[in-house]
């Protein structure tokens, strides 16, 4: 069966600790991929909820299957006609006092047909900033991709993006996704350097969607969500601020590069 091109859609956000005021402007978003022919849409991480603390992040976990968030992305789905990636949300975990940072794939018939679980948990500190999500997260143990029409996707959370072995683990894919809410302070010294090398590396596309901006909470994060084609150009980003990136993923194009440069076919390891 042939792989169909098609347009996909990163949707940046500023969310905040209000899980209906974030699904609204999530919703006006996904209408606008949808304006410019998006058929393949990406949510950011936590894109229902950032609250002031993590706890709120706990408190806000659905059961897999159930809730508010995942009945709206069901609709959403359905509604468009098209393939939704939810970044992340909070799902209930088998610790009573933790969380599973999982991403969810609704195809156009609003069917949930794929999950992935984060497996790599961020740790960070220097100076007054620091951040332990294993302290409140229970991490994913399965590599997930999901096959499409538009191709082979590889499924991935923010900071598994230093992690080039998951990636590995998956190829080929057509498709990368990077979901994220990286810090400022992280972003702005590796996101774009990592983001590319990641699609270079893979000869495929990545599509890295993330929040972007100032929290009601105070929090930073890095935003710059992109669109990189096979070679490691960037096809279309956005700093900071709610909108929509967007592109088309071209098969033809990652043919070419594999074909001129058959790197995957020379691994050794």
């Amino acid at each position: 069966m042939s792989k169909l091109n098609c347009r996909i859609a990163a949707l940046q956000m500023v969310s905040g600790p209000r899980v209906a005021e974030n699904l609204a402007v999530a919703g006006h978003l996904v209408d606008e991929a949808v304006a410019q022919g998006a058929q393949l849409v990406v949510l950011p991480e936590y894109f229902p909820i950032i609250g002031a603390v993590d706890a709120d992040r706990v408190r806000a976990r659905e059961t897999f299957g159930f809730g508010p968030i995942q009945a709206w992305l069901a609709e959403t789905a359905q509604r468009h006609g098209i393939w939704l990636f939810a970044g992340s949300l909070p799902l209930a975990a088998e610790s009573l006092d933790k969380m599973r940072n999982a991403s969810l794939v609704y195809n156009p018939a609003g069917e949930c047909v794929e999950r992935y679980d984060k497996v790599h948990l961020f740790g960070f500190r220097k100076g007054d900033e620091a951040y332990d999500e294993a302290s409140f997260i229970e991490a994913g143990n399965r590599p997930v991709t999901v096959d499409t029409p538009f191709g082979r996707i590889a499924l991935s959370i923010c900071y598994d993006l230093r992690f080039p072995e998951l990636y590995r683990t998956l190829a080929p894919v057509d498709l990368i996704l990077v979901p994220a809410a990286f810090t400022e302070t992280t972003g702005r010294a590796h996101w774009e350097i990592l983001l590319r090398a990641r699609a270079i590396e893979n000869q495929c596309y990545l599509l890295a969607v993330g929040q972007g901006g100032t929290h009601e909470s105070g929090r930073q994060t890095h935003g710059n969500s992109m669109i990189v084609d096979p070679w490691g150009e960037i096809l279309d980003r956005k700093a900071k601020g709610p909108g929509v990136v967007i592109a088309d993923l071209d098969h033809q194009r990652i043919a070419d590069i594999r074909e001129s440069l058959p790197a995957l076919a020379h691994r050794k390891l």
